[in-house]
């Protein structure tokens, strides 16, 4: 089975920086993705940051230049460096993962628990 878990979430001031982790765990699982998304306080969840196995990156528009995301190997991580952090990007960070557990399997999605973020004005 996949699993995800995250740490890092905080509560910063405007202008700050936070790193967030993601363990990711799944012996014998393909992963073709792993990814960031949030979701704020009576919005919906949204894509703040993918990478695939080739190592494609993928931001959203309103993370663009801030944040990055990469992945260590040697540690099974993935990682999201969030820098120049605006009250807007206050919400709870997702950990995601694309993946299946064999040739021919459908990809499935899975969900870590979610670590918070508070950015203050």
């Amino acid at each position: 089975q996949v699993q995800l878990v995250e740490s890092g979430g905080d509560s910063v001031q405007a202008g700050g920086s936070l790193r967030l982790s993601c363990a990711v765990s799944g012996s014998g699982f393909n992963f073709y993705a792993v990814g960031w998304y949030r979701q704020a306080p009576g919005k919906q969840r949204e894509v703040v940051a993918t990478i695939t196995d080739r190592s494609s990156t993928n931001y959203a528009t309103s993370v663009k230049g801030r944040f990055t995301i990469s992945r260590d190997y040697t540690k099974n991580t993935v990682n999201l460096q969030m820098n120049s952090l605006k009250p807007e990007d206050t919400a709870v960070y997702y950990c995601n993962a694309v993946a299946r557990s064999g040739i021919g399997v459908p990809y499935q999605n899975y969900w870590g628990q979610g670590t918070r973020v508070t950015v203050s004005s």
